[in-house]
Order: C-alpha cells, then sequence, then structure tokens
C-alpha cells in the first residue's frame, strides 16, 4: 500500500516468531484493508523486527494495548512512533528480502526476479509479511525436502497443511504440474495464499481451502495423499498424527517442520507410534525438520 497524506510510522522488536506473528495477526485483525502495512521481518541478531505504516496518525495508546494484549507491556512501552516521507512501505520493505536458495527452489521478490536461473524454480512471494516466505529456517528445510522428494519421484495426491503464504503448495505445484491441496485454519492466509498462488500461475493446479486440521470436506475427495507437508509448531504435528498417517497412502511420506530440536524426538515417536519412520532429520538456523515415511 502506498500511504497518501499519512506518514505515521511504529518500530518495535520481539524476541521470538510465535510472539511477533501473534502481534501481527492482532493488528492485522483491528484495521480496515488499507489502513495500515505491517511487516515482520527476522533480523541477523535472532529477534523479530515490526513495523507498521498506518494510512492515518494512529492512536498510540490503542495500538500499544493492542501489543501488550499480544505480548507484554515491555514491547509495548518499547514502542518507537515516528513520521517518514510517504512510500510503498510494502514494496519497500520487501527489498529487504534477498532471494533464498533451496535445493532447485529459489524464493524471491518482484524486485529479484533476474536472480532466477533457467535451472531453478523461482517461487515469487510479494506478501507483507515474512511468515512462510522462504526466509525462516522451517520453510527452507521443507523445501529442501521436497526437492529431495520430487527428485526420486513425483507424488501424484499433494497436500500443504497449513500453508501460510502457500510457499510449499507453489514449490510443489511448479516442480510436478500436478494437482496441490492447500489448507489453512487462518482466512486471511487462505487470501494471501490465493493470490500467490495466481501470481506464480498456479493458481489452476493448487486448490486453497480454509480447514481446520481435517475435517474439511476437501480431504474426503483428495486423499489419501502421496506426500503431505506440514510447517506448523511441534504440538500440533503430535496432535494430529493419528490423522496425518490415516490420510497417507502406503510409503507416503510427510515433510514437518516448525520444531525446536529438542521438539524432534516426541514428534518423531508420536509418528512411528502410527507406522512410519524417519528418513532424514536436518537443523537449518535452529529448527528441526523431517523427513518421514509411512511404512508399505
Amino acid at each position: 500500500m502506498t500511504t497518501p497524506q499519512g506518514t505515521s510510522r511504529a518500530t518495535f522488536a520481539v524476541g521470538d516468531e510465535f510472539s511477533a506473528k501473534r502481534i501481527v495477526d492482532l493488528l492485522t485483525e483491528s484495521f480496515e484493508e488499507g489502513q495500515a502495512a505491517i511487516a515482520a521481518f527476522e533480523s541477523p541478531e535472532g529477534r523479530w523486527d515490526v513495523t507498521v505504516h498506518f494510512a492515518d496518525p494512529p492512536d498510540e495508546a490503542s495500538i500499544r494495548e493492542l501489543v501488550s494484549l499480544a505480548s507484554d507491556d515491555t514491547v509495548a512501552a518499547s514502542i518507537v512512533f515516528d513520521s517518514i516521507e510517504a512510500k510503498d512501505w510494502v514494496k519497500e520493505s520487501l527489498k529487504g528480502l534477498v532471494p533464498v536458495r533451496a535445493g532447485r527452489f529459489i524464493v524471491h521478490g518482484q524486485h529479484d526476479r533476474d536472480q532466477v536461473r533457467p535451472n531453478q524454480l523461482g517461487i515469487e512471494i510479494e506478501a507483507a509479511l515474512a511468515f512462510g516466505t522462504g526466509h525462516h529456517g522451517t520453510t527452507r528445510g521443507c523445501l529442501i525436502y521436497l526437492d529431495y522428494v520430487l527428485r526420486a519421484k513425483a507424488p501424484k495426491r499433494m497436500l500443504d497443511l497449513g500453508t501460510g503464504t502457500g510457499v510449499l503448495a507453489i514449490a510443489a505445484a511448479k516442480a510436478t504440474k500436478r494437482r496441490v491441496l492447500a489448507t489453512d485454519i487462518d482466512p486471511m492466509s487462505v487470501k494471501v495464499a490465493r493470490e500467490n498462488m495466481r501470481l506464480n500461475g498456479v493458481g489452476n493446479l493448487v486448490d486453497t481451502v480454509c480447514a481446520t486440521g481435517f475435517s474439511s470436506p476437501a480431504f474426503g475427495d483428495r486423499a489419501p495423499f502421496d506426500l503431505i507437508l506440514a510447517n506448523i509448531l511441534a504440538n500440533p504435528l503430535r496432535a494430529m498424527s493419528t490423522d496425518m498417517a490415516r490420510h497417507l497412502t502406503r510409503n507416503g511420506m510427510v515433510i514437518l517442520s516448525g520444531l525446536l530440536p529438542h521438539q524432534a524426538m516426541s514428534v518423531i515417536a508420536a509418528y512411528r507410534a502410527r507406522g512410519l519412520v524417519l528418513r532424514k532429520h536436518q537443523i537449518i538456523e535452529g529448527w528441526s525438520s523431517l523427513l518421514m515415511q509411512r511404512a508399505g
């Protein structure tokens, strides 16, 4: 968005991705479309920097209160409000996202289209939020394992569970030219993912559905799956292990991420109890990614 007359900005930092996402989600729900541009990016120091650009001068006390609800009073008190030159702030903030390579895939913004080589599959992401754009160890881990799986065989039926910005579904569709089911519990994520599917020319290959867990009828129409990608968090991954196994074909594979290294063994154990075996385990930027396969 471009801020017309208002050039107000709020900036602050939080300690972890989960807190940043909670804050961004709450702020996003609190503004009408066009009122604010919200971006969150991981800094080289490991913290998460949040920037909000407002179309009109904000109620600073209300903004602090919202941030406090999603984090704590310390973060709310650290918010810096200032005024700056009007620009397209979404476009400007995305310039800070350098292209990320994972196997044959490269995740990039519009300004880096020329960085995609002929032997690479480019995934262009222009969403305002950095979650799930490939610039995080969890998404990179999934893309690396997806590339590994697809080099051996192209699955016929694929599911991206908790699709977020749609990066994994886009990658799977581009690499295989086959249909992919992408689901998320957040309607805003579904909207962003659909826009990214169209941007990347795979809107006709990816069915993006708002669904909680495996409750949607879409799963019954498409299951069982040869490959499931789930970049979520440890607790929901453990909770869904039974449903995940039930929706897999024989020898079907799952790529799981969103795990801290100390959480990986409990997730592995949950899936082993459902008949899956561990094929690969990697740690990227402090996050574990797993490749597991259902026994034939």
